[in-house]
This record gives structure tokens, C-alpha cells and sequence, in this order.
């Protein structure tokens, strides 16, 4: 959530920010709402001051034995005023806090203007794509012939965009995860939490999936209802929801592996085929909790542990920094890494989306009331929260199966994951 006084100082400036966002702030709609709001705060104010001396001269009056009537008569009409302009006065707040729920983040000064993913910008490139002697085949046609991914199994057990694994395949998808896990925690400095994969509405409201995105979620019957994770960055990060963390604590680094459940209610169409965009999938996560200096390092540092995974397994990608229009609400800036499928466009290959890594400055800690206590000052001041995707394990099976194939359609297990699978060279 943005900084409610800086929109009530300098609201002209924060609507030309969040234009680059794609959102469209009615800044003369904000500013009589707010105005609204202190003439109801400073009249409130007047009311209960004027209500509080009229107690105190009726207990004054009361003791000369004077007529108390005409006293306790204005205390009642005081009284209702007062009532009456505490629900107004409410309802204000309510309308101004629903309206900051609805507003993106403000990306940092750095971030490139742009609408879509085609105003992204590259940062660098790793690796070089295999050159095949023969047309590579994609992953769904890997697992097909494999007989180890079965989609018409997964539709009959839960419907479209879903898949089952088997035997070797599910094995490697495995592996990956707990490799990822050892990368982290063994060399990044990663503490591995284990975690709920249902969250209270507080905690999806506190990284900003509610209630923007409450239709992408998959929610109980529950009266709250409880949701099922849709990263683990929901109830990683809301680790520190309603705590002061101790500057020396500082900062905080945590990773887990959670299944993640989307309904993709925006992606209609998108990706049908395979398992690149699912209803549920496992992901590696990270999360840094941060003081405001040290954020933007974080962001790099974060982006560097998320690539790390990739060389180790020596699959090519390139990283990316998100235009303005294609971040994601709660993120002031974000490194995506994409890795090489040289199986995408019939065998002509493509760079796609393997791990999204974010800086959100306080944007997600104002919703928690997550805060930092500064040693120089010994205020508590909001952190900043950093996350990413570690990475994405069945994305990263993708690109295992396909930049790893062979021409009879078996699969090269990466070196680095042969300990994991107990010694296996090839999956056939």
C-alpha cells in the first residue's frame, strides 16, 4: 500500500507515477475526498472536546444542586452529532483505505517506461543455446513419448491444466527441488522454513494478492475463508507481519518449497498445452527482509542466487528488467530470468519465463505493519521485502527435458543432479 501522506502531500505527483503503471488516479476526486475527510476529522474533534467540558460542568452543576436538565440535554444533542458524524468520518476512511488497496506500487526512478513485455529491456545473457543435430522436440512431446507425462490422466482426475508425472520424470522433478533447497541454504545463506499451504485473508492481503486478485485465488467455504497458497511468498513474507525485527536480525533470508495454486482467471487461452502455466505447481522461493539501503542490492543479490540455479544445471537464459506496465502490482522493480526451450516453436526454440524476482520497498510491510527498529533513531521504520522465484521446479524440468534430449527421445540427466537420482545418466 503507498503512503497515504504522500498522497495527501503530493497527490498531483503520485497519479503522473502511477500513470506509468497503468492506473488512472482521479486526482480531483482524491482531493475532495481527503478534504472531506479533515474538515469530518477537525468537527469530530470540536464535538467530543465540547461534549467532554459539558460532562464536566454537569458534575460541576450537580454539586452546587443546580438543574442539571438543559446540560444534559445539549450532551444528548452533542451526542448524536457526534454519532452521526463518527460514521461519516468512518465511511470516509473506509472509501480512502479501499482506494490505496487498489493502487500498484510506484516503481523506482531506475525502472523503464513501457506498456507491455515488449518494452522490457535485456540485462545480460548466460549460456549458449545447444545446437542440435536434429529438430528438438518440445516437453509434451518428451513426456509423451516417454510415457512418463500424462495429461489425459490429470483431466480425468481434476480437469485441464494439470499433469501427472510418472517414474523417472517425477524423480527428477524431485531432485531439482531439493537441489534448489541445498543451493540456497548450503551457499546463499538460506534458512529453509516449512510452511501452511492454506493462509488466513490478512495474509494474502498483507503481499497484496487481496483483493485486487481475489478471483485468482482458490479460497475455502470457510466463513473467513482460508486460501490456498499461491507462492509461497504469501506466508514467507508475512513471517514478519505485526513485528519490530531487530536491526542485527537484518537481514532476513528465507526459502521453501510449496506447491502453488492459481486459477490463471487472466490467462484464457494462454499456454493450454504442457505444463508451462498450471492450476498447481511446486516452486522454490525466496524471500529477503531488508532495511530501505540496503534494498536495491538485495534485488541484485536475490536476481544472482535465482540465475546461480541455472548455470549450475548449465541451462542458457537471459535476464530482463520489467518495464513499468508489466510489473506486478505489489513490485517497485523486477528481474525476470528467462530461460532457453529450444523445443517452443517447432523445434525454432524460445526464451520463456523461469523465476520473477522483485523488490517491493515498503509497499508490502504498510499492510503487515512490518518494521524494523533504527538503532540511530530507536523508531521503528517499515522494512522492505524483496522475493523470488528460486526457481519455478516444473518450468525448470521444461527446460531440463528439452535443452537436455536426445535424438532417440530419452533425457540426459545434468550432472549435478545424478547424486539426487541415485546415480541415473538417462531417463528413457
Amino acid at each position: 500500500m503507498l503512503d497515504p501522506q504522500l498522497l495527501r502531500t503530493d497527490p498531483d505527483g503520485v497519479a503522473a507515477a502511477l500513470t506509468v503503471r497503468g492506473y488512472d488516479l482521479d486526482v480531483e476526486a482524491w482531493r475532495q475526498l481527503e478534504a472531506r475527510r479533515k474538515d469530518l476529522q477537525i468537527t469530530v474533534q470540536d464535538l467530543q472536546n465540547r461534549k467532554n467540558q459539558s460532562a464536566r460542568s454537569i458534575g460541576q452543576a450537580k454539586a452546587r444542586g443546580e438543574d442539571i436538565q438543559p446540560l444534559l440535554d445539549e450532551v444528548k444533542h452533542l451526542g448524536d452529532e457526534l454519532g452521526r458524524l463518527e460514521t461519516e468520518f468512518g465511511e470516509v476512511q473506509r472509501r480512502q483505505q479501499a482506494w490505496l488497496m487498489d493502487m500498484p506500487n510506484l516503481a523506482l526512478p531506475n525502472v523503464p517506461a513501457g506498456r507491455d513485455e515488449n518494452d522490457n529491456v535485456e540485462l545480460r545473457r548466460w549460456g549458449e543455446p545447444v545446437a542440435f543435430g536434429f529438430t528438438p522436440r518440445d516437453h509434451v512431446e518428451l513426456g509423451a513419448a516417454n510415457g512418463l507425462l500424462d495429461a489425459e490422466s490429470a483431466a480425468k482426475l481434476a480437469g485441464a491444466r494439470f499433469t501427472v508425472l510418472k517414474g523417472g520424470l517425477s524423480r527428477l522433478h524431485r531432485a531439482l527441488a531439493q537441489f534448489m533447497l541445498d543451493v540456497h541454504t548450503q551457499e546463499h545463506g538460506y534458512t529453509e522454513v516449512y510452511l501452511p499451504y492454506l493462509v488466513n485473508p490478512e495474509a494474502m492481503t498483507g503481499t497484496g494478492q487481496l483483493p485486487k486478485f481475489g478471483d485468482d485465488a482458490f479460497a475455502t467455504t470457510d466463513d473467513p475463508p482460508r486460501y490456498l497458497v499461491p507462492t509461497a511468498e504469501v506466508p514467507m513474507t508475512n513471517l514478519v507481519a505485526g513485528e519490530i525485527v531487530d536491526a542485527e536480525a537484518l537481514p532476513l533470508r528465507y526459502t521453501s518449497q510449496t506447491p502453488c495454486f492459481r486459477r490463471e482467471a487472466g490467462s484464457y487461452g494462454k499456454d493450454t498445452r504442457g505444463m508451462i502455466r498450471q492450476h498447481q505447481f511446486e516452486k522454490v522461493e525466496l524471500v529477503q527482509i531488508t532495511t530501505p539501503e540496503s534494498a536495491r542490492a538485495a534485488l541484485d543479490e536475490l536476481t544472482g542466487h535465482a540465475e546461480t540455479i541455472l548455470q549450475k544445471l548449465n541451462l542458457p537464459y537471459r535476464t530482463v528488467v520489467l518495464c513499468t506496465g508489466d510489473m506486478g502490482f505489489a513490485a517497485a522493480r523486477t528481474h525476470d530470468i528467462e530461460v532457453w526451450l529450444p523445443g517452443q516453436n517447432e523445434g525454432q526454440g524460445a526464451y520463456r519465463e523461469i523465476s520473477s524476482c522483485s523488490v517491493c520497498t515498503d509497499f508490502q510491510a504498510r499492510r503487515m505493519k512490518a518494521r524494523w527498529r533504527n538503532p540511530e533513531t530507536g523508531k521503528p521504520e517499515l522494512v522492505h521485502t524483496l522475493n523470488g522465484s528460486g526457481l519455478a521446479v516444473g518450468r525448470t524440468l521444461i527446460a531440463v527435458m528439452e535443452n537436455y534430449q536426445e535424438q532417440d527421445g530419452s533425457i540426459r540427466v545434468p550432472e549435478v543432479l545424478q547424486p539426487y537420482m541415485g546415480g541415473t545418466e538417462f531417463i528413457r
